[in-house]
């Protein structure tokens, strides 16, 4: 069955486009499958009792207990000289191993030595057992039979997953959910202990694996999609970020804040600003101050911040070091300083979000874009041509001058003027231009290079239009039959 991709429809058009760009992936791990299975079949029992449980986890078991597997007893050595303190743990470990390692059957660790998770570094020998383990029990067949109950699983995920990578993407303004190379994938996993999710952010992969539960765990899914774009950014701004870090003092005298916030102030500046974002997507103000309590100590200023963004016409990537460059060290040291944190945690009440807030609607250049988009697709080119030369007018943004030369040169391809088009096209590549307004452009000049008969560069065009991070799945799908078609 193919694989459940969801969609994020972007509402702000910042950028000339004609569909949505993909914003990552839905769906199930061979290999976490793998991984799961042999250890419940050597003794991870962690609440298996729970009516929570999916019933794919002891039907696995049970099927699995029948059969010969002459790697067991190595893989029960294993799993013993590895338990943790606590279950939680237990599974972490496994998790991480099974986001490391390659696919089956090799399960071969994807990673460099100096790039290996600490809690995978003493794991490896577990490639070989999972190798062994594999083929002897069969488990191709087990993940080929077990298909439909998980897809029917990730189906529940689908529709909430959108609309809340949809919330996020209107919100941030996000032309494309991808950021530079970087990847969201959600897994399930239907082994795995019931009501648990864990997140990994390993190089340019940011991973949530979730496990059963009585209700979609959506929150999380939407808490860690804002790291994922927006961990980026304060890497990107660290050196903004380090110049703030003096205020961490007060995050210490916290009692319930982890420890790895406490020891990493460019993660503890993103929680801080996830938690006003939050408040202002659930319209719970009340939130903001319950985070302070906890030792998000930067939540109340990115609150007060985040009005001023919501009026102006920038998006999160570009608004962001202005913001955080002007945080307040005497001001905010001076809040700061009045807090009695929270002896503990506040339970999080659950929050149930119908129907996202509507985006703003754009304003200043971006307006001018998408009054030229509208014009071009209702076929008036000569209004549309105005629209996209005045852009060029109104900013120097490079990206924003890419996606204005895009219109302007598929209105000359519409005009039946294949040179002026073709020169149109390689300015847009010359202005980087977004990932879907690449894709496109590639797409084009590929198309253009097939007319013309110079089939070499439009091969060329099409096999780079599919290697751009970011690039929409019509962008690619196009590309490739392009490239299909010439191949012939």
């Amino acid at each position: 069955m193919n694989r459940l991709v969801f969609a994020a429809y972007l509402a702000i058009a910042a950028a000339a486009r004609a569909s949505a760009p993909e914003t990552g992936q839905l769906d199930a791990s061979p290999t976490l499958f793998t991984v799961m299975a042999a250890i419940n079949a050597v003794g991870y029992d962690a609440d298996l009792a729970s009516t929570n449980n999916h019933p794919l986890r002891n039907a696995i078991r049970q099927e699995l207990a029948k059969r010969n597997i002459p790697s067991l007893p190595a893989l029960k050595d294993f799993f013993l000289r590895h338990r943790q303190r606590n279950d939680t743990l237990e599974l972490s470990q496994y998790i991480s191993f099974g986001l490391t390692a390659g696919p089956p059957p090799d399960f071969a660790i994807r990673m460099r030595d100096v790039e290996i998770p600490p809690d995978v570094s003493s794991m490896q020998e577990l490639t070989g057992l999972l190798a062994a383990f594999y083929k002897e029990a069969n488990i191709e067949d087990l993940w080929n039979r077990s298909r439909p109950a998980i897809n029917q699983y990730i189906g529940r995920y689908h529709g909430p997953v959108t609309d809340a990578v949809l919330q996020v993407n209107a919100y941030m303004r996000q032309q494309t959910s991808g950021f530079k190379g970087r990847h969201f994938q959600i897994f399930i996993e239907l082994q795995a202990a019931p009501n648990q999710i864990q997140t990994r952010s390993y190089g340019n992969e940011y991973t949530i694996v979730i496990a059963p539960s009585p209700e979609p765990r959506i929150f999380d899914v939407r808490h860690g999609y804002l790291h994922y774009l927006l961990d980026a950014l304060s890497t990107r701004y660290e050196e903004i970020l380090q110049r703030k870090k003096s205020l961490v003092d007060h995050a210490l005298r916290s009692k319930v804040l982890p420890d790895s916030f406490k020891q990493d102030f460019l993660l503890l500046t993103t929680e801080s600003l996830i938690k006003a974002v939050e408040a202002r997507l659930d319209r719970q103000p009340g939130h903001v101050q319950q985070a302070l309590l906890e030792g998000n100590i930067l939540a109340p200023y990115f609150a007060e911040q985040l009005p001023a963004y919501e009026k102006q016409e920038q998006s999160m990537v570009l608004y962001y070091p202005a913001m955080v460059g002007a945080i307040d060290l005497v001001h905010e040291d001076a809040r700061l300083s009045k807090v009695d944190f929270s002896k503990e945690a506040a339970a999080r009440a659950v929050v149930k979000t119908a129907e996202p807030p509507p985006p703003p609607p754009p304003t200043g250049t971006a307006k001018t874009l998408d009054d030229a988009e509208k014009l071009y697709r209702s076929n008036d080119l000569d209004q549309a041509r105005k629209l996209f030369l005045d852009v060029l007018q109104q900013t120097d943004s490079k990206p924003v001058h890419a996606a204005a030369y895009y219109g302007l040169a598929r209105i000359a391809a519409k005009q039946k003027d294949p040179e002026t088009s073709q020169k149109l096209f390689e300015k847009t590549l010359e202005l980087e231009p977004e990932p879907f307004v690449k894709g496109w452009t590639l797409v084009y000049l590929g198309r253009l290079s097939v007319a013309s008969g110079d089939r070499e560069a439009a091969a060329k065009y099409f096999l780079d239009a599919q290697q751009v991070p970011g690039a929409s799945d019509d962008a690619r799908k196009a590309a490739k039959d392009g490239a299909q078609l010439i191949s012939k």
